[in-house]
């Protein structure tokens, strides 16, 4: 065989091709709300870390996740932290998945605390009291993609 003839994908596929192996993409953010304005301001925070967001209601956010791996979650927790609550087995399936606490997972909550102390999912690394602003939102995305 011509070395120009071979397909170096068949002997290394992508991580997405591998069945059970979906890299994370740490370039992309998930932001997930019911309220479409907070997941805009989100999306623009996210924006300035130089991040891609995609921003999903939470009805259609486990579809998403089915096919992407974010390096990151935000979920907006609403008045009472649980507006995304559907989305926590599959985001911890994803986690188990991989060995890893991958997606990092940021919730935007009414309260001050740890996910600990307010009695949270242990798949949320970090919380974020509202008002989001860029002070606060940003240096967390920035540590738990890495970059900080």
């Amino acid at each position: 065989m011509c070395p120009a003839d071979r397909n170096d994908s068949e002997k290394h596929p992508s991580p997405a091709a591998r069945p059970g192996a979906v890299a994370a993409d740490f370039s992309k953010v998930l932001v997930v709300g019911k309220s479409s304005i907070n997941r805009v301001v989100v999306s623009k925070i996210v924006e300035k870390s130089g991040l891609k967001p995609i921003s999903e209601p939470p009805e259609t956010a486990e579809k998403t996740l089915a096919g992407h791996l974010p390096g990151a979650i935000i979920l907006d927790g609403g008045p009472d932290n649980q507006d995304c609550d559907r989305l926590m087995a599959a985001i911890d399936a994803l986690r188990r998945a991989s060995g890893k606490p991958l997606p990092a997972v940021i919730l935007l909550s009414t309260r001050n605390g740890t996910a600990e102390s307010l009695g949270l999912s242990s798949v949320v690394d970090a919380v974020v009291a509202k008002p989001i602003t860029p002070e606060r939102l940003q240096p967390v995305v920035d540590r738990l993609i890495g970059r900080g």
